[in-house]
């Protein structure tokens, strides 16, 4: 999830889905309930994450043919009057969901897997807000993955939430089912730096 979220003060009225759409609008927002949320760019480490996961994702979807793997903030309307419209970093959706052809704007329906990655400067009240809006729209789970402290959130539809640790399985649950990838493989690696041992002062 890209980093650190901020409410544009300068609205003065609700903006909706479409208006979002248009060029002069930020790259990087949110609409959430009319109100656009502008983001932070994702850091470099978020797009690592965002590459390996996708690309896992990706490759297990083509071989079951079984759906649609999007990334890159991918917009999904969630709900209406007012809009508002939420980005995922990874999303997807099964085969029988899809719409064809599919759309070239905002998909107007949640996906069934949500991926959020947590930036620096995310918050969590905004972090869960995110998550409740994809959750009470229809998303059936979504994994909050937190690199800094090396472990996921999971939320179900059904209310029911677990973590995963570094060492621990994401899985795809009755939503995708048969996937699964250790926690560990979607973080980039970290070394341990040891300090060799000075040999003065033996005897």
């Amino acid at each position: 999830m890209p980093a650190e979220d901020a409410y544009v003060p300068s609205m003065t009225r609700l903006m909706t889905a479409d208006e979002l759409l248009q060029p002069h609008t930020p790259e990087h927002a949110d609409l959430v309930r009319g109100v656009l949320v502008v983001r932070e760019p994702p850091g470099f480490r978020h797009a690592d994450i965002t590459a390996r996961l996708t690309t896992m994702l990706s490759n297990y979807v083509a071989a079951h043919d079984c759906g649609l793997v999007v990334a890159g903030d991918a917009g999904f309307k969630l709900a209406s009057d007012p809009d508002t419209v939420r980005g995922a970093d990874i999303a997807f959706i099964r085969r029988e969901r899809l719409p064809q052809p599919i759309p070239v704007g905002f998909a107007s329906f949640a996906p069934d897997l949500a991926i959020e990655i947590v930036s620096p400067g995310d918050r969590p009240g905004e972090t869960l807000a995110k998550v409740g809006d994809w959750l009470s729209a229809g998303t059936r789970l979504v994994w909050v993955i937190d690199p800094e402290r090396r472990l996921a959130r999971v939320y179900r539809e059904d209310g029911s939430e677990s973590v995963v640790g570094e060492g621990g399985a994401l899985e795809g649950e009755d939503v995708l089912t048969g996937f699964t990838i250790d926690l560990a493989r979607s973080l980039p690696f970290v070394s341990s730096t040891r300090t060799a041992q000075s040999p003065r002062g033996r005897s």
